[in-house]
C-alpha cells in the first residue's frame, strides 16, 4: 500500500478527520466524503485523509469491505483547483501522519486489496472518477451524472485516463475527455463505468445487502484473488497461468480453505479467520 504504512495506521484512532467521516460497522468500513459545501471537491489534505483511511482498511484484519458514500447533492466535483493552485489555502490536518510521497488518489484506491462499494447519489465530475474507478462496485441513482469537464477549463483528465483504462474502451475515454459532456447513469452503466442503477429509496439497502454478501465470503481468498488479478497486468501472458497455479496452491494450504471444506462437508456456514 502506497503513501501510508501499516505502522502509520496504528495511530488511526488518534486522527481527527476534517473532510471525511469513517466508521467500522462489523466488517464493513465506511468512508463518507464530508465537504458538501464545496461539492466534496478534494484538497490535498482531503486526499491524504482518504488515502490514510484506505490504508487502514487495507491493513486492518477486521475490514472485509469498504463502503464509500458522500454527503450533499454532489458525490465529488473533483479536485479543488483553488487549493491546488494556492496550497496556503488548504487546511492541514496536524493529527494525520505524513504520507511517504504526494498522494495520488488513483494509486491509493488501486492499492486497496479489499472489495469496495461506491454508493453514488449525486454527480461525479473530473477527479471524482479516481474514486469510483477505484471501487469494485459502483451503485448509482438514475439521476446521477458523470462527466469529465476539464477540457472546458483548458486542462485534461490525465490521471483519470489511467483509472478508466481497462474499464471502458479507449474510444469512449477520448469521447468523454474531448467533449466534456455529461453522461447519464444509464449511459455509464452501458459503457461499464458503473455496475448497478437503483432508485434513491433502494440504494442504501442495495449497498448494505451487497456489503453483507461480500463480508460473508472468505476474506483471505478475496484479498489474494484481487492481488493476483492486479499482478496479471505486470507479467507476460506466458507466465500468468504458472503464477496463478502457484497462488492457488498456496491458498489451498490456508486455514480458511480448510475451514471452507469442513463447513461444506458438515453443511454449516464457515467461520472465516482470514488466515
Amino acid at each position: 500500500m502506497r503513501f501510508y504504512s501499516e505502522e502509520d495506521t496504528a495511530s488511526f484512532d488518534a486522527v481527527t478527520f476534517r473532510f471525511i467521516q469513517t466508521h467500522l460497522d462489523g466488517h464493513v468500513f465506511r468512508i463518507v466524503l464530508n465537504r458538501p459545501e464545496k461539492r466534496n471537491a478534494f484538497t490535498l489534505t482531503m486526499a491524504e485523509e482518504i488515502a490514510y483511511a484506505l490504508a487502514y482498511a487495507h491493513y486492518s484484519k477486521e475490514v472485509r469491505c469498504l463502503l464509500l458514500s458522500a454527503r450533499g447533492p454532489v458525490f465529488c466535483a473533483g479536485a479543488d483547483l483553488n487549493a491546488f493552485h494556492d496550497p496556503a489555502s488548504d487546511l492541514v490536518n496536524p493529527t494525520l501522519p505524513r504520507p511517504s510521497e504526494t498522494v495520488r488518489l488513483g494509486d491509493a484506491f488501486a492499492g486497496l486489496l479489499k472489495p469496495s462499494i461506491a454508493q453514488v447519489e449525486g454527480a461525479v465530475l473530473a477527479g471524482g472518477f479516481l474514486m469510483i474507478c477505484g471501487c469494485t462496485f459502483v451503485i448509482s441513482v438514475p439521476e446521477a451524472q458523470y462527466s469529465l469537464p476539464e477540457v472546458k477549463r483548458g486542462i485534461w483528465p490525465m490521471q483519470v485516463m489511467a483509472s478508466l483504462d481497462g474499464l471502458i474502451s479507449g474510444r469512449k475515454i477520448m469521447e468523454m475527455a474531448i467533449t466534456g459532456r455529461a453522461y447519464s447513469a444509464a449511459e455509464a452503466l452501458e459503457m461499464g463505468l458503473i455496475t448497478q442503477v437503483v432508485t434513491h429509496t433502494e440504494i442504501q439497502d442495495t449497498a448494505e445487502e451487497l456489503a453483507k454478501l461480500i463480508t460473508s465470503q472468505a476474506p483471505l481468498a478475496i484479498q489474494e484473488g484481487m492481488r493476483a488479478y492486479a499482478d496479471l497486468h505486470e507479467m507476460p501472458s506466458a507466465e500468468r497461468q504458472g503464477m496463478l497455479q502457484q497462488r492457488l496452491n498456496t491458498l489451498l494450504l490456508s486455514a480458511d480453505a480448510k475451514e471452507g471444506v469442513r463447513a461444506f462437508r458438515e453443511k454449516r456456514r464457515p467461520e472465516w479467520k482470514g488466515e
